[in-house]
């Protein structure tokens, strides 16, 4: 392994369990939930506001990245991190994800994926070989394998069609890295299909990776699918190295995995949902576009000490939203972020005094009750 991963503790009544992982740019306390910073920004965020809500690691896009600034003004500045002032840990995607949502406009080959830039219209090709130069240039703690990604609701030959080839270039990825100390991480994939899972597991994991991934959910599975797969494919994965849920999710959806052992995830739902004027507090979510929050004198959670909360009222962010004030957008990322944090803060805790099963019944149970009326994630409040 490219840096130490320490399991701590592990929770008597499920598989949940803490740890930390040592990076060159600071530890990372795990279950951790990684903040999506797409273009070396959480949109509206500064790195100081990032620490003050308690992010310990920024997730960056090589995609997006790769297409502006590019590779060789990352080489110049010395990384990311000089480049965006965040000094704390960063993980890279490898861009699968991106080339997956562009189905209209990329051609998928054994070489890679050649689309055309949403920033000039030029062709590029991004292969397992370009993508680990590119994480290289960005210099991120943590990189990717580019993966092969399909609609968890795809038939089942063409599922293992993309397994087998996330597989090949998962191994021409890791050949492709050169000596630097960042980790790499491969992604398990097989869609909703338990024997494709166990067959990626098996594979992914007689190779010397630093970590493993569970990728292809929230791409058209339900909640429950979600919760059945990723609890499977949790226990396939070592023990001894990090297990990241990608992409995934809600409040729910992490606590479900947690319990199932996985450690590290990402979503934009914190910030994207904030842009559209809807909080997560811990008596459900508040879409403060609606009139019911106009004369709403409350902060947005009375029990969540962010500086949002602390300052301001529903119906002042009602008014930013009604008059397209950014700084509505921005105070809201503020406290979902900190409120995203914070369950990982109390999931840690839970976990290292014994009782993380109770635990998240009980905070399932209320966001179930404020939230849903069965297992599957609807609209927002």
């Amino acid at each position: 392994m490219r840096f130490p991963f320490h399991v701590s503790a592990v929770d008597p009544g499920s598989r949940a369990r803490r740890g930390a992982l040592d990076t060159p740019h600071g530890r990372i306390e795990t279950p951790v939930f990684m903040a999506v910073g797409t273009r070396a920004t959480v949109t509206g965020l500064t790195p100081a506001e990032l620490h003050e809500v308690g992010a310990e690691v920024v997730l960056g896009n090589t995609y997006h990245l790769m297409l502006r600034p590019g590779p060789d003004l990352f080489r110049r500045v010395g990384g990311i991190h000089r480049f965006m002032g965040w000094h704390g840990p960063m993980l890279t995607d490898s861009g699968g994800y991106q080339i997956f949502s562009l189905s209209d406009d990329r051609v998928i080959s054994e070489r890679g994926a050649r689309f055309r830039s949403y920033t000039n219209q030029q062709f590029h090709m991004l292969s397992p070989e370009a993508s680990i130069a590119m994480q290289e240039a960005i210099g991120a703690d943590i990189m990717m394998v580019l993966d092969v990604c399909v609609d968890a609701r795809s038939d089942e030959a063409t599922t293992r069609a993309a397994m087998q080839r996330t597989h090949r270039w998962a191994l021409r990825s890791l050949a492709a890295r050169t000596d630097t100390p960042q980790a790499l991480f491969a992604i398990m994939q097989g869609g909703i299909f338990s024997a494709l899972r166990r067959e990626s597991a098996a594979f992914l994991t007689d190779h010397p990776f630093d970590g493993f991934a569970i990728g292809g959910l929230a791409v058209g599975d339900t909640r429950a699918e979600r919760e059945d797969i990723t609890h499977m494919a949790a226990e396939l994965l070592p023990a001894d190295r990090p297990r990241y849920l990608m992409g995934v999710g809600t409040p729910p959806d992490l606590l479900h995995a947690i319990l199932a052992g996985v450690d590290m995830f990402d979503c934009i739902l914190p910030t994207n949902l904030a842009w559209q004027g809807t909080a997560f507090t811990s008596t459900g979510r508040v879409k403060l576009t609606r009139a019911s929050t106009k004369d709403d004198d409350r902060p947005l959670d009375a029990t969540c000490p962010c500086s949002t909360c602390k300052l301001y009222t529903r119906s002042y962010l009602h008014h930013l939203f009604r008059c397209g004030e950014p700084l509505g957008p921005r105070l809201v990322s503020i406290h979902n972020l900190h409120h995203y944090h914070a369950l990982m803060a109390e999931a840690r805790a839970a976990i290292a005094a014994g009782h993380f099963a109770t635990y998240a019944r009980a905070k399932l149970e209320a966001i179930d009750r404020y939230e849903h009326s069965d297992r599957r994630i609807g609209a927002p409040a």
